[in-house]
């Protein structure tokens, strides 16, 4: 009745219930994306229990001609949790719905030029793809481990399950990991690319020597007119991106009209945000079979994610410098290296390094600029890679 004699005939799932164990202690201990790597932990280790019916096997004749019920009770739950809320794309629109109604438009409409810093950090993902490619990928592969260097996890997972859902456990894992490890990968790329000087560019003083023209009369009613406006304009250039881009300002726009839709904008931003985080980490999780996972593509997977994460960092930052060449009125290009969709850790930690070389050079307002353009602007990356490869 034991599961012992099983686990001692398959040693690789003793490997996978140990990685399972490793990402409980990243989520608990070391606090890297607790709500979503700690569900994520938990469904590896779901999924590893030899005997125990709850690993997710996503394609194969197994599961084809199935009715819900009757994959539940031959495949298990999460098989048929799989398919009806993450094989669908229905939890990452969710998910990004509960984000749009806790984000603040207002720092990048008050610095909109550097919302063009959210699209030059994107151009990690469009290098990985040509690498992967190169090593053998196919390119809807190549273009899900991609979007890794967006830095925005259900982005990632719905590009994942609309071009490659096989490869989704460890583009996963990439994903999140590497978002919880913005505190050292920003400070690494900044570092080894930009100057003391450029560390110290004062964007308040800038403010100050070359004041904006353009005065904001009535910021209430753009917050409520920008998101309407945003999503008819990019779900017309981007259809494919739609889903996300739509749901993310549809989250914002309960959120800005105020107490008429506050019961909306509460259920968005906790109820169904906290539900759909909870089944989408334990589903991710529970693709992560031994006799899946690990291969030799999942290392791949992993070090495509960080040369993504790492180019997208660097893309921002060289445009910042390439935006200061020709401009009077200097941007510091940690505001480059947040054009990234981990919102607000990437804002938090370029402002924590701008503290550091210079005390009274606070940039938390212009990083949020340019991080919630990245939001949008992986969104619309994605839309366009799935409008040209599915």
């Amino acid at each position: 009745m034991t599961a012992f004699n099983a686990l001692v005939n398959e040693p690789l799932s003793l490997l996978m219930l140990a990685t399972g164990l490793f990402l409980l202690y990243l989520g608990i201990i070391k606090k890297f994306e607790p709500l979503l790597l700690v569900p994520i932990a938990f469904g590896v280790l779901l999924a590893n229990i030899p005997g125990g019916n709850m690993g997710v096997i996503s394609d194969g004749p197994a599961v084809q001609g199935k009715g819900m019920l009757e994959m539940a009770g031959e495949l298990g739950i999460m098989n048929m949790l799989y398919f009806v809320l993450i094989k669908t794309g229905l939890l990452p629109p969710l998910i990004f719905m509960g984000v749009g109604a806790l984000t603040d438009f207002g720092p990048m409409l008050r610095n909109l030029r550097l919302a063009y810093f959210g699209a030059a950090a994107q151009i990690g993902i469009f290098v990985v793809i040509v690498g992967a490619v190169s090593m053998g990928f196919t390119m809807k592969e190549a273009a899900a481990l991609g979007i890794i260097g967006g830095a925005d996890g259900p982005t990632a997972i719905y590009t994942a399950i609309k071009l490659a859902p096989h490869l989704l456990g460890p583009i996963a894992i990439a994903a999140y990991s590497y978002m919880a490890l913005v505190p050292v990968i920003i400070p690494l790329v900044a570092n080894l690319t930009m100057s003391e000087a450029e560390f110290r560019i004062n964007m308040r003083e800038e403010d100050r020597k070359y004041p904006s023209k353009t005065e904001i009369k009535n910021l209430k009613l753009l917050k409520i007119i920008f998101p309407v406006a945003l999503f008819i304009i990019v779900s017309l250039l981007t259809p494919s991106a739609t889903p996300l881009v739509g749901m993310l300002l549809f989250g914002n726009l309960i959120k800005e009209i105020g107490t008429d839709t506050h019961r909306l904008f509460s259920a968005a931003s906790e109820t169904v945000l906290n539900t759909a985080t909870i089944f989408l980490g334990l589903c991710v999780g529970a693709t992560m079979r031994a006799e899946t996972f690990l291969q030799s593509q999942t290392l791949l997977i992993i070090a495509g994610g960080f040369l993504a994460f790492n180019l997208s960092v660097f893309g921002g930052i060289a445009a910042a410098k390439i935006y200061n060449k020709f401009s009077k009125k200097k941007i510091n290009p940690l505001i480059g290296a947040t054009g990234l969709s981990a919102v607000p850790m990437s804002s938090r930690v370029a402002n924590e390094m701008a503290l550091r070389h210079d005390p009274d050079n606070h940039i938390l307002q212009y990083a949020m600029s340019s991080n919630i353009s990245g939001v949008i602007g992986s969104a619309v990356a994605a839309g366009v890679l799935i409008s040209f490869l599915s």
